[in-house]
């Protein structure tokens, strides 16, 4: 458990349970090693949308049913009681000594912090279903140009050599993973 309590000092830092301070930011290798397991990355999605604190058996339900893909009704004893116990000895105590969230065991009540947000960057990317994402499009477009062009060569439509229409092919998907990665996103 760490100690958060007020202190008249504002250099004074957040302690772990050994008595030593906890960094105000966590390092890459914290992060990395903090969201490396995919029940941690499911507690911090819960809290996200959480108001205020929980309680660690609904909490346990909840990363339960997604684990399952079903739904918390539906869930097994055993599939409860398996993901509650793994939450409730390794990985709350593990975000709560990161200062991650605050968790009162013997309550059985989970809270985010104010570090919990140092998080939220690496918990969800872009995915497929993203339509804000404009280059998966880009990239298919120049594949169905491509084609379309290939196959008005190799028919004959157009009068340009094989190899010269191949070049432009693969010139046009450098000139597109260019700007991709010139723009960086």
């Amino acid at each position: 458990m760490i100690d958060r309590g007020r202190t008249d000092d504002p250099g004074d830092a957040a302690r772990d349970a050994d008595g030593g301070a906890i960094p105000a930011e966590l390092s890459l290798d914290d992060v990395h090693h903090l969201l490396q397991t995919k029940r941690r990355r499911d507690v911090l999605r819960y809290l996200r949308d959480a108001e205020g604190s929980v309680r660690l058996r609904e909490l346990a339900e909840q990363v339960a049913a997604w684990e399952q893909e079903t739904t918390v009704e539906e869930l097994r004893s055993d599939e409860r009681q398996r993901v509650y116990i793994s939450l409730y000895q390794s990985h709350l105590p593990k975000l709560d000594n990161h200062g991650i969230i605050e968790y009162d065991k013997d309550r059985g009540r989970v809270d985010s912090t104010p570090r919990t947000g140092q998080l939220e960057p690496y918990l969800e990317g872009p995915t497929e279903t993203d339509s804000s994402d404009p280059w998966p499009r880009r990239y298919g477009a120049t594949v169905g140009l491509g084609t379309v062009f290939l196959g008005a060569v190799a028919a004959g439509l157009a009068p340009i050599d094989g190899l010269v229409a191949a070049g432009l092919v693969l010139g046009s998907f450098a000139a597109v993973t260019a700007a991709h990665a010139w723009t960086g996103s």
